[in-house]
């Protein structure tokens, strides 16, 4: 390897009709849509784990801490392999399923478990006062969650989200190992044809970095916008 950084290496053409710094674009985007993707049914799923932990249903509530214990504590890598190469042996139908939408079951069940303790950390913080106030005014239990206790809990729980949504974006890199083309996958075949390991690392480095830096940046002016006065953890 040469002594000194050639920036130009991106210039160069893959042999496939595009150029590194193509190539390297194209994998961030379909770092950004696993990440997206994989975010989206997290917070879904979460959500609705997240509530049913706090029915005070011994069987529902039992049921969801299961859900998450299961999902919490079998590391993001296994899940990916699972849902790669067994789950389709056991479901044939999912043999014909893209591996990009396996790997978004994966990471975004994954975290779901992680969004679930967050949503449920944030009902349990508000006073009781505020499910007795719903039902008092004739809303039905899942009136109460939807029109009183969700609305405040998920503006509580933003901060931690955010956390999530930015780490979901850097766990998004396990994709590699199921050949998804994404940063990471690039940058190891790239710097195999290169040579330029400090050039690509780096600029995969700066992606991810911008990537989750954007998120952190959005995530605060949302919590500003939607902040309840008053509330612990609100942004001034």
């Amino acid at each position: 390897m040469s002594n000194y950084w050639d920036w130009q290496v991106f210039l160069q053409d893959t042999g496939g009709g595009e150029t590194y710094l193509e190539w390297m674009l194209s994998a961030w985007g379909w770092t950004l849509s696993v990440a997206l993707c994989s975010l989206v049914l997290a917070l879904l799923v979460g959500a609705i784990v997240g509530v049913l932990r706090t029915t005070g249903n011994r069987a529902v509530v039992a049921l969801g801490n299961v859900w998450t214990e299961v999902f919490r504590n079998i590391p993001l890598l296994l899940q990916i392999f699972l849902w790669y190469h067994v789950i389709p042996g056991l479901i044939p139908s999912l043999r014909a399923v893209p591996g990009f939408f396996l790997v978004v079951m994966a990471l975004g069940l994954y975290t779901s478990s992680r969004v679930a303790e967050q949503v449920k950390a944030g009902i349990l913080a508000l006073p009781r006062g505020q499910r007795h106030a719903g039902l008092a005014m004739g809303f039905t239990p899942v009136q109460t969650y939807r029109y009183v206790i969700l609305p405040v809990a998920l503006r509580i729980i933003i901060p931690p989200l955010t956390s999530e949504s930015m780490s979901i974006i850097k766990n998004s890199s396990v994709a590699f190992a199921v050949s998804i083309a994404e940063l990471t996958m690039f940058a190891m075949q790239a710097q195999e044809e290169t040579a330029r390991g400090i050039e690509i690392y780096l600029a995969v480095t700066g992606l991810y970095f911008i990537s989750a830096f954007a998120v952190n940046r959005i995530a605060h002016i949302i919590e500003r916008k939607v902040r309840v006065p008053g509330m612990p953890g609100a942004v001034k």
